[in-house]
This record gives C-alpha cells, sequence and structure tokens, in this order.
C-alpha cells in the first residue's frame, strides 16, 4: 500500500465543464479490467504538454508532440494501459497515428486534435485493432464525473488510482482544475515514467498555457524520482476547455494568474507525490531538501544524488543509521569545490553532521527513531558563503524494498 496516500473519493474528483471521460475495456493485456481511457474535451479546447527526454521515446509521445506543434488544439486523448508502444519502430508511429485517427472520425475532428498515449510493457507490439474496437465503448461510457474511473483504467503496477482536484474563484467566478496520473516504477525527472493529465475550465491563451504546464512540472513531476530510470512515455498533458464566463487569461502579468497557475500546481505537486508514495514496493516516503547553494541546479543535484543511491534507500527500508552512506552521496554529487568543512545535514530535527563531521550531541538512537518513521526529511545545508548560498531545491523519494526487486522481476509475467 502507498506511504500515507489515501486515494480520492469518486466525488473528490470534480467534473470540469468542457471535458468527459470514459474507460472501457480492450484487453490489451490478459486481465480483466478496463485498460482503454477517452478523454473527449469541448471544441475550442487548447492544450500543451511536456514530455520525456529519453532518446528511445514512445511512438505516442513523437506522434503527441507533432499534434500539439501543429494544432495547439485538443478533442480528444486516448490512453491504453498494458502495452507502451514503445522501441516499436515505425510500425508503432503508424498504430499511434492510426488510433488517433479512429478517434477523429468518431468525433469528426482533425486528427492532429487527438492525443494517443500509451504504458506498459515496452518493445510489444500494439495490438492496435483491439484498442480501435473498443473505442466506441469508450466513448458511449464518456461522462464528465469519470474521472475516478479514468484514473483506474490507466494503472499498470500503481496499486492505487492517483487524482486531485482545486476549484478558486476568478473575477468571481469559480474555476475548476482536475487532474489524474499513473506511475509507481521507472521514475525519475524528465519528466517520470508516468501520465499525467490536468484540465481546467479557464480560458487561457496556448502560448501562456505551455509556460504554466513547463512550470507546473518543475515544481512537481521533475522533483520526483523513485529509482532514477526516466521512461519512454513520460507524458504532461494540460488542457483549457475556456468555459468558465471570465475574460481570457493572455498575458503572464495577469493579476489572475496566480490563482489559476497555483491551483494546476496544487494538483500537479499532489499527484507528483503520490506517485512516490505509491512508488514500487515503498514504505517509506523522504523529502530531500538542499539548501546553502550557489545554484538551484546545484542544489537539485546534490538532492539528487541522496536521492538515487541505492545505498541510502536501503538503509531507510531497513531503518538502519548507517548515515555515512548519506555523507558519501553528498561527496558524490556536490561540485568539485565543495567544502566539506561547510556542509551539515539533519534527519528531521536530528542534527547529524555539523559543519564537516559528526554532530557532538548525535545519538544513533536519535537517528533510528527518525529511520524508523515512514515519512522523513533529510535537511542539508551545503554552507556555501553567505549570499552566494542562498539557493534550495527539495526532491522526494522512496526507499528501496524487497517488494521493489520482486514488482520487477515479475513485470512481464
Amino acid at each position: 500500500m502507498p506511504v500515507r496516500y489515501v486515494p480520492p473519493v469518486p466525488e473528490a474528483l470534480l467534473p470540469v465543464p468542457g471535458i468527459t471521460l470514459g474507460a472501457t475495456a480492450a484487453h490489451i493485456k490478459n486481465w480483466d479490467r478496463n485498460d482503454v481511457l477517452l478523454v473527449v474535451c469541448d471544441p475550442g479546447t487548447v492544450a500543451a504538454g511536456v514530455f520525456t527526454r529519453n532518446r528511445f521515446c514512445a511512438a505516442p509521445v513523437t506522434v503527441c508532440r507533432r499534434h500539439l506543434d501543429a494544432s495547439g488544439r485538443m478533442r480528444a486523448l486516448v490512453v491504453n494501459a498494458g502495452n507502451a508502444n514503445a522501441g516499436t519502430g515505425e510500425r508503432g508511429i503508424a498504430d499511434a497515428a492510426t488510433t488517433a485517427a479512429a478517434v477523429a472520425s468518431m468525433l469528426g475532428c482533425a486528427m492532429q486534435e487527438v492525443l494517443p498515449w500509451s504504458t506498459g510493457v515496452i518493445m510489444e507490439p500494439l495490438p492496435v485493432d483491439r484498442l480501435v474496437a473498443a473505442l466506441p465503448a469508450a466513448r458511449a461510457a464518456a461522462r464528465s464525473d469519470g474521472w475516478f474511473d479514468a484514473a483506474r483504467a490507466i494503472m499498470t503496477t500503481d496499486t492505487v488510482p492517483k487524482g486531485a482536484s482545486r476549484r478558486v474563484t476568478i473575477d468571481g467566478v469559480p474555476v475548476t482544475v482536475t487532474g489524474i496520473a499513473k506511475g509507481s516504477g521507472m521514475i525519475h525527472p524528465d519528466m517520470a515514467t508516468m501520465l499525467a493529465f490536468v484540465a481546467t475550465d479557464a480560458p487561457v491563451e496556448r502560448a501562456l498555457l505551455s509556460s504554466i504546464v513547463k512550470e507546473a512540472a518543475d515544481v512537481s513531476f521533475n522533483r520526483a524520482t523513485v529509482d532514477g530510470d526516466t521512461s519512454t512515455n513520460d507524458s504532461f498533458v494540460v488542457a483549457a476547455t475556456g468555459q468558465a464566463r471570465i475574460a481570457p487569461i493572455a498575458r503572464t502579468d495577469d493579476p489572475r494568474l496566480p490563482a489559476l497557475s497555483g491551483a494546476i500546481e496544487a494538483v500537479a505537486v499532489e499527484l507528483a507525490q503520490a506517485i512516490v508514495r505509491d512508488g514500487e514496493g515503498a514504505t517509506k516516503f523522504i523529502a530531500i531538501r538542499v539548501e546553502g547553494g550557489r545554484s538551484v541546479d546545484e542544489c537539485r543535484k546534490v538532492a539528487f544524488g541522496i536521492a538515487h543511491s541505492p545505498l541510502v534507500k536501503t538503509a531507510f527500508f531497513a531503518s538502519d543509521p548507517n548515515l555515512g552512506r548519506i555523507v558519501c552521496a553528498i561527496g558524490n554529487a556536490g561540485p568539485a569545490d565543495l567544502d566539506p568543512a561547510g556542509v551539515s545535514f539533519w534527519l528531521d530535527d536530528v542534527l547529524v553532521v555539523d559543519r564537516g563531521g559528526r554532530s557532538p550531541g548525535y545519538r544513533e538512537e536519535d537517528g533510528q527513531r527518525v529511520m524508523k518513521e515512514d515519512e522523513i526529511t533529510v535537511r542539508v545545508d551545503l554552507g556555501r558563503a553567505s549570499g552566494a548560498g542562498s539557493a534550495q531545491a527539495t526532491v522526494w523519494t522512496c526507499d528501496f524494498s524487497h517488494d521493489y526487486v520482486s514488482i520487477n522481476a515479475d513485470y512481464r509475467s
């Protein structure tokens, strides 16, 4: 079960005017569950996204990028679970295009307004005939309150569905933001092995929406890591239907923008943390905050160095305060001119290393007390010179357990 994450109840995921969602079973794998999701958007919906930087990006990622670049509009998103359509060459591109064309024909829209997504096993041909045959049933099932079923349909090794909503008031009008995500393993920026779709009824110019998506990803999904592996299929798209009766938000200096972007970021952060809390086999959620650096990038590098260390992650699983492993990770990830004599770090409120050496007040039983918790904060101060050392960054990770190995060893079977 995930670490301190309770999945939302269906009624907590607020409908977004202009969006309906329907799920059905195409039996992409040998399982008995819904595994195809169709999201239908009203005409005029604009969308923007960010995608994996993996050079072996999946065919749907390639097609989605092309479609968003061509139109900037979105009438539908179709997702299949169980098959990633990655490492499938030209056939994979053709299958993703076939899926988009089938949806476009059904809705009477341009093919470039349909975004195909896939998640699951890599290097297996997509059973596109099964997927296309299931689309009418998904369309028939589509409804405005279908967010929870949608979140379940896109799961792979996830143990629970993940979704979040926010509602803010802009110009006296309620504006809704709702999102879903999947992801549990192969999680590392950029983006994480995840799919995330967020929608709002706010009217937003497409160019501004692109900036909102990138900023939201940077404070959420790009701070999440489970195992340091970036997937072939990572995708995060935000759609704006424009149904809320307010004037369009088109400029970065619009005083209404912080309320909207804040709601989108809050949904994205909740989803990103849910992915880490549901990391494959995770028993602990760990926030790593690095401060006192010369730049955010410097702090992020050290934070991810700690988060990616298998020795650190297994120590957390065992509740073993073998904290020299954190010292080692800081030293491996730190810049060449980092002075260890200025570095300190804490486990929650326990000072472990004080300016380069073991704190005189540190006791192993204090470290073990913290390590036994299921939610832990590691705080590192790099001790850069005052003024030049004001940067900070936080990332979220989890421990490595026996179950992580078992889940990934058995994934294809």
